[in-house]
C-alpha cells in the first residue's frame, strides 16, 4: 500500500480506531518486560503511541503516510507531558534505517498484512531485526484466517458503520468491498466513505488497498528465516492459547544472533 492510498485513510482513521484499545494492555505489559525505547511500525495517527508514552515509555513511531503522522503530531501537540517521549519518522519499513537500538517492536492490528509480498515482509522484517537490540523482542498481531470470512470475501459491497457526527456534524458511512485471492492469499479491500453535505448532497472517497493474510506456520517459518526465534503465539489480547477459534495471531519473537 502506497503512502497516498494510507494519507486518504488519514482522514477516517480515528473515526474507527481512535478509541480502540483492546491492545493496550498487551503492549503495556510487554514495554514493563523489556523497558525502553519501544519501536512501532505503521504506527498511523499515533493511538498506541500516546498510551506508552503517557506510561512513562520512549517510543518512536514509524508510517510511510504523512497524513497519518501530521494526524499523530497533532495529538502530541496537545499533550505537553508527553513532550521528549515520542518520536514520529516517515520511512517504508522496507528501508528504515535507524541509529537507535530498540527493546522491542511491534506491528499491530494487522499493519503487517500490508505488506503483499514475501519479498516486502522479509525486507521489512531485517530491517526491523536491525533496530532492535540483542535479544530485543518484536510482537506481531495479524487475525486468524477464517474459512468463512475469506469465502464471503467475493466483491459484495456492504454497509459497515455510519458515525452521526462526520464533517460539519453530518452523518458519514462507510461501505466497503473485499474480494479474496486465494492463489496469493490477498484480500483487495475498497472502503468506500460518503460524507453527507448540508446541502444535501453526498461527497464520496474511495479508498482501495490489498491486504496479504499468513497462517501460522508460514509466519513462523518467515520469521525464522529473517533470523527471529518465535516465543510464543497468542490467540488473544489476553495471552490466550492459540486454538482453532483464535481470532487473532499474536507473534512474540526475539532477536537471535
Amino acid at each position: 500500500m502506497s503512502a497516498p492510498d494510507f494519507d486518504l485513510l488519514a482522514h477516517y482513521y480515528d473515526l474507527e480506531h481512535g478509541a480502540y484499545d483492546a491492545d493496550f494492555a498487551l503492549y503495556l505489559g510487554f514495554a514493563a518486560r523489556t523497558g525502553s525505547p519501544v519501536l512501532e511500525l505503521g504506527c498511523g495517527t499515533g493511538r498506541l503511541l500516546l498510551a506508552l508514552a503517557a506510561a512513562g515509555y520512549s517510543v518512536t513511531g514509524v508510517d510511510v503516510s504523512a497524513a497519518m503522522l501530521a494526524r499523530a503530531q497533532q495529538k502530541l501537540a496537545a499533550r505537553p507531558d508527553l513532550a521528549g517521549r515520542v518520536r514520529l519518522v516517515q520511512a517504508d519499513a522496507r528501508d528504515l534505517a535507524l541509529e537507535q537500538r530498540f527493546a522491542l517492536a511491534f506491528w499491530a492490528i494487522n499493519s503487517f498484512m500490508h505488506l503483499t509480498t514475501q519479498a516486502a515482509q522479509l525486507r521489512a522484517l531485517a530491517r526491523t531485526k536491525e533496530a532492535l537490540r540483542d535479544g530485543g523482542l518484536l510482537i506481531i498481531d495479524v487475525f486468524h484466517p477464517d474459512l468463512a470470512m475469506l469465502a464471503e470475501a467475493d466483491g459484495r459491497l456492504v454497509h459497515d458503520a455510519t458515525w452521526p457526527a462526520g464533517e460539519g456534524g453530518l452523518p458519514l458511512l462507510r461501505l466497503s468491498s473485499r474480494r479474496h485471492d486465494q492463489a496469493n492469499q490477498l484480500l483487495d479491500v475498497t472502503y468506500v466513505y460518503d460524507q453527507l453535505r448540508a446541502d444535501g448532497t453526498v461527497a464520496r472517497a474511495v479508498a482501495p488497498f490489498a491486504m496479504r493474510y499468513l497462517h501460522r506456520f508460514e509466519a513462523e517459518l518467515l520469521l525464522e528465516r529473517a533470523g527471529f526465534a518465535v516465543e510464543a503465539l497468542y490467540g488473544g489480547y489476553e495471552l490466550d492459547e492459540f486454538s482453532t477459534a483464535s481470532e487473532r495471531m499474536i507473534f512474540v519473537a526475539r532477536k537471535g544472533p
